[in-house]
């Protein structure tokens, strides 16, 4: 990291200035450091209090309330030898005491006894035992608390394996007593020492040779530490640290992997990168070395057989590296495509801090390019990437994709999509689609420069959202909510880059072509490479299916509409003809708006022949992001939409598309594969012989995030969800303020203060409900001490003119401190593709519901600086509570604990949601061009369906193929498509049908999203 200065360098002033800053938070949630209070203590901290054990017992009396505002915390061990059991424990609190009206501060009345420490004593015996608790009384009384009281309690539990012991520390105080102004003890802490102890095992997860399982002591209400050995001590939160990871884990030095030398002779390199990952994988995964750990680490024979498939699978990755290895050394064509994406790569990264891919990129690279030398043998498998957040996953494929472009090209692909990339969210990220632009500029740059290329078109990028973010078309006299040329905020409400991909510039303008019908990005810099006037992106579904760019991106939601516009069967195969007016691109069936099938208005060109054989317009590539996220019914959806375009492929190109993946996790991988696509997972990198550790990768003591998990007490989450960002945000104004002061309390040079308050002067505070996300930001806005937060909102809801402004805000600040956003309320629309440097600190409201997404969400701070994450757990859901207790673990293994994908593609339900758009597809992507006539409604369709002998058994059976139920098994579901193909029969013949076009025959209609489902609940096979 960039060290600023002549002394200390800047990731060490942030690791300092975390720890300072944590350290306050947890000030003011204990109340550490103050000596008065105007308000009673109850009803302002959340750390260390302990409410009394008879307000409690009067209280609901279950374990959930008990866990919101405790009257105890302790320790759980599992002892190492039978009773007696002897130990010392060192109890520490305070007390706020309330003077009277005329006391000496009438403004400030309560106020913080002296500190109680004492040492306790122990002997136990099987039947447990109270220890203390005159000695605690007189305590608290010589501090100024009398009435106050507390006792050590100590529990044996003998139904266990062997007797467990729970030390506790419990407030005994009467709920009200003469003189008695808070029956609350404060600043609580527990510490047990000189007690042998052997380890628990986490039930939560299954024995593996990678992972330790192994847990000193649980906490009760508190996190737990060990200070020394044999010495245990509770804390209020549970504090876990990671480690960047260094991405090359070999005795042997590093392959130069930068894109120029790739792009200039990659194969000496890339023997060097293989040989290095044989030479690895022979040491840590043989049988020899297996047997070696076997033996030294006590596997069970279970786990020796998880290793050893593990090795298998390592060994088949080596296989693959190997022969993409040698596709390049042997194939020119491929090869020269690595090559040129290489140098494109290295044309993209100018500018941006780098210039070499890390070493598993490269991996998947050649792991992945057999497909271009045996697609259809490789369209059998699913690759998917699977790496930390923040690693890079994002670029391993556009590499990818960029190869296969110049590949395409190089084998006569002269136009037309390569690749189809969909993510799962609503709103598409701005910064994941100005990824892909960029790649494709320098693409585009060096195809320029290739003499045997320069007749194919230019490399472009449409962006496929439909009207929630850009519009489905441009129309002359706009109706309803139909867009026109002059409609409010055209044309600049629709720029979807943040700078020109060319030349990097901010300084763009939209224009609206009305010669071209052409909604357009201009880059103004008069210096720009491009050169070429309107920008090579396309953000009109129209558009992008005139045009069929290079790349097509856009959300998962958009598959629906093929069974409803005939013009994407471009993005699966070839167009109907080319219109000869020059700018109008493909045309596609006619209707009576475009009677010639242009889909420009009032168009009188011409058809002319496409330009290139009607097989290569099948795209290569279809990427799908966030695999984990098609689950329960949306992944029941999609899985059936998969298969149509999978179909309607086969039968408009003869190919299937080569299908790469990137996910968050491991768990049930080749299960979701095998559900969503009907072929086979297959996962890059393998997992390391170790947690953590790989070929790839291997952890250094460079900070990547610290979690701190925070049970609040007696208090709403909302209310610590406030009183932490005032605090973090009362921190950076301290730093702004009076930056020697701050600087020299955290051990950090004053050099460094202005670049820190710029790395974390914005928090995050992040819901899982759009619900949580609004309350934060208003509750902010109205509860804080701290005047001027400014607050933004990115969720789903959010204008995307909007989000593009706080995008440019958080990338670049205004100057003024008071006039940059402090904090942002986010719900998942951050979690997925949002990276921006200065986002370090991050709130969470409640634990997300699935591992998966805390892993998304959390990655969004700390990509390049130490970032800090509290997590407030809701504690009375049973869910959180059971996290905060191995909340170590949950961290630092937390791909374990993701649950398996819930996905089938066997709802019925679902299934008679699908059925009218794989019928209404096959009659627009293939019936309607068989038969050389427009077939766009009853009328016409019935007639054709006559005279060609189309009946209700034949598309029966065709649908049941498509979807995968044409099995025994499947009995069922076929005839749910034999009564529903035959009622759409009927409605097609009936004369009396008031169905105006294809998609209004039967019910229900075609889904115009795949997200047009109830609300999503858990299903299963």
């Amino acid at each position: 990291m960039t060290s600023y200065g002549k002394g200390q360098p800047l990731a060490e002033a942030c690791d300092r200035f975390v720890t300072w800053l944590d350290g306050r938070v947890v000030a003011a949630g204990r109340g550490d450091g103050l000596e008065r209070l105007e308000v009673a203590p109850s009803g302002t901290f959340w750390l260390g209090r302990l409410a009394c054990e008879d307000e409690v017992r009067k209280g609901v009396g279950d374990d959930r309330s008990e866990r919101l505002d405790p009257c105890a915390i302790g320790v759980r061990f599992r002892p190492e030898g039978p009773a007696p059991w002897s130990a010392t424990v060192t109890v520490r609190a305070r007390a706020w005491v309330k003077d009277p009206k005329d006391g000496p501060d009438p403004e400030r009345r309560w106020w913080r006894s002296g500190l109680v420490e004492e040492k306790v004593p122990l002997v136990v015996d099987a039947a447990g035992g109270t220890f203390g608790a005159k000695q605690l009384e007189g305590a608290f009384a010589a501090v100024g608390a009398p009435g106050l009281c507390a006792e050590v309690r100590v529990e044996v539990e003998d139904w266990h394996r062997r007797p467990e012991l729970v030390v506790q520390l419990v407030n005994t105080s009467p709920q009200k007593a003469p003189g008695l102004t808070d029956s609350h003890i404060y600043e609580t802490q527990l510490e047990v020492a000189g007690l042998s102890t052997v380890p628990f095992e986490l039930e939560a997860l299954p024995d593996s040779f990678r992972y330790d399982r192994r847990v000193p002591a649980y906490g009760i209400n508190v996190g737990v530490e060990m200070v020394a050995p044999g010495v245990f001590r509770t804390t209020d939160t549970v504090g876990v640290q990671t480690f960047r990871p260094e991405y090359w884990n070999s005795p042997r030095p590093q392959p130069d992997l930068s894109f120029a030398r790739l792009a200039a002779d990659p194969i000496p390199v890339l023997t060097d990168l293989v040989d290095a990952l044989d030479e690895y994988d022979r040491t840590h995964w043989s049988t020899v070395a297996l047997d070696e750990r076997h033996l030294a680490d006590g596997w069970t024979d279970a786990m020796r057989a998880e290793a050893d498939r593990s090795a298998a699978d390592v060994f088949d990755e080596l296989a693959r590296l190997r022969a993409g290895l040698e596709l390049v050394r042997t194939r020119p064509e491929i090869r020269r495509s690595f090559q040129l994406m290489n140098e494109a790569i290295g044309l993209s990264a100018k500018g941006r801090g780098y210039r070499t891919w890390r070493a598993f990129q490269v991996g998947f690279l050649l792991s992945a390019i057999r497909f271009l030398a045996e697609p259809a043998e490789e369209a059998d498998h699913v690759d998917t990437v699977w790496f930390a957040t923040g690693g890079g996953k994002t670029e391993t494929y556009l590499g990818l994709l960029l190869t296969t472009a110049f590949f395409d090209r190089l084998t006569g692909k002269r136009t037309g999509v390569t690749a189809w990339s969909r993510f799962p969210l609503r709103l598409l990220s701005l910064q994941q689609t100005q990824r892909f632009a960029d790649a494709l500029a320098g693409a585009e740059l060096v195809r320029r420069q290739q003499d045997d290329l320069r007749r194919s078109a230019p490399f472009s990028l449409g962006f496929l959202v439909g009207q929630a973010g850009t519009p489905n078309k441009i129309v002359p006299k706009p109706e309803n909510d139909e867009i026109g040329p002059d409609s409010p905020g055209m044309p600049e409400k629709y720029r979807v880059l943040l700078h020109c991909p060319f030349c990097r510039d901010e300084r763009l303008s939209m224009k609206f072509d009305r010669k071209r019908w052409k909604l357009e990005h201009h880059c103004t810099n008069q210096a720009c490479p491009w050169q070429r006037g309107p920008l090579p992106v396309y953000v009109v579904d129209q558009e992008v299916f005139r045009f069929l760019p290079t790349v097509v991106v856009g959300t998962l939601d958009k598959a629906a509409s093929i069974g409803l516009q005939q013009a994407m069967r471009g993005l699966i195969g070839p167009p109907q003809k080319l219109c000869s007016e020059e700018w109008h691109g493909f045309t596609y069936s006619t209707r009576s708006k475009s009677p010639n099938g242009c889909l420009v208005p009032d168009c009188q060109g011409t058809l002319k022949a496409l330009p290139m054989a009607a097989e290569r317009f099948g795209p290569s590539l279809r990427l799908q992001d966030e695999l984990h996220l098609l689950r329960d019914s949306l992944g029941a959806v999609d899985s059936h939409y998969e298969s149509l375009l999978d179909h309607l492929q086969d039968k408009l190109c003869g190919t299937r598309a080569k299908i790469v993946a990137s996910s968050a996790t491991l768990t049930g991988y080749d299960h979701q594969v095998r559900i969503l696509y009907r072929r086979k997972g297959r996962v890059f990198p393998q997992p390391g012989p170790r947690a953590g550790e790989s070929f790839w990768t291997a952890p250094v003591t460079a900070k990547l995030r610290r979690f701190v998990a925070v049970a609040p007490r007696g208090v709403t989450l909302e209310h610590v969800s406030d009183r932490t960002l005032d605090a973090l945000q009362r921190c950076v104004r301290e730093l702004l303020n009076d930056p020697r002061t701050v600087c020299a309390e955290a051990g950090i040079d004053p050099g460094h203060a202005e670049k820190l308050l710029s790395i974390y002067g914005t928090d995050v505070v992040y819901g899982s409900t759009l619900y949580d996300v609004e309350a934060a930001g208003r509750s902010l806005g109205s509860n804080n001490t701290v005047d001027g937060i400014n607050v933004e909102q990115l969720t789903g809801q959010t204008d995307f003119d909007e989000v593009r402004n706080i995008l440019e805000r958080l990338e670049k600040p205004e100057d003024a401190f008071e006039d940059r956003i402090h904090v942002i309320a986010a719900s998942s629309m951050l979690s997925h593709g949002v990276d921006v440097d200065r986002l370090n600190t991050m709130v969470m409201l409640g634990l997300p519901l699935t591992t998966a997404e805390f892993i998304q969400t959390t990655a969004r701070v700390g990509r390049r600086y130490p970032g800090l994450v509290y997590v407030l757990h809701k504690i009375g859901r049973e869910r959180d509570a059971q996290t905060f207790r191995h909340f170590d673990k949950y961290v630092s293994q937390g791909d374990r604990f993701v649950d398996a994908i819930p996905i089938t593609r066997r709802s019925r339900r679902v299934l008679a949601l699908t059925m009218p758009g794989v019928v209404a597809a096959r009659i627009l992507m293939l019936v309607e061009p068989a038969s050389k006539q427009r077939l766009s409604t009853p009328l016409k369709l019935r007639q054709y369906a006559r005279d060609a002998g189309l009946t209700p058994a034949d598309e029966a059976a065709s649908v049941a193929a498509v979807l995968g139920f044409d099995g025994p098994e499947d009995s069922l579901h076929q005839q749910q498509i034999v009564e529903w193909v035959q009622e759409w029969f009927a409605d097609l013949e009936d004369p009396a049908s008031k169905a105006r076009f294809i998609g209004e025959i039967g019910s229900p209609s075609p889904m115009t999203s795949l997200r047009d489902v109830e609300a999503q609940a858990p299903i299963h096979d």
